[in-house]
């Protein structure tokens, strides 16, 4: 069986962890340049955030990471996994 390595890729990341996390969010996702507002990618619908994704719709609970993807697109991650894939790198230009 082939076995593959994951490109070493600097990605961003927030944590969701409350409301204020997710208007951090939302400001971030506006900040980053593509086409979709955060009103087109995220909503909150109690404690869980509901992400548009290329997949379709995820929902991130609170405590769970929302990771800016490659191609400028953004989707939630478990923390567990997260924490088992990434690790925090010194800031880059």
């Amino acid at each position: 069986m082939p076995k593959y390595r994951k490109k070493p890729v600097i990605i961003e990341a927030m944590e969701y962890y409350c409301l204020e996390s997710y208007l951090d969010i939302c400001n971030w996702i506006d900040e980053t340049d593509n086409t979709l507002s955060a009103d087109e990618v995220v909503e909150l619908r109690g404690n869980t955030m509901i992400i548009n994704t290329l997949e379709g719709a995820m929902t991130a609970k609170e405590g769970d990471y929302i990771i800016k993807g490659v191609n400028d697109e953004f989707y939630p991650c478990k923390p567990d996994i997260f924490h088992k894939t990434y690790e925090k790198v010194e800031e880059v230009d």
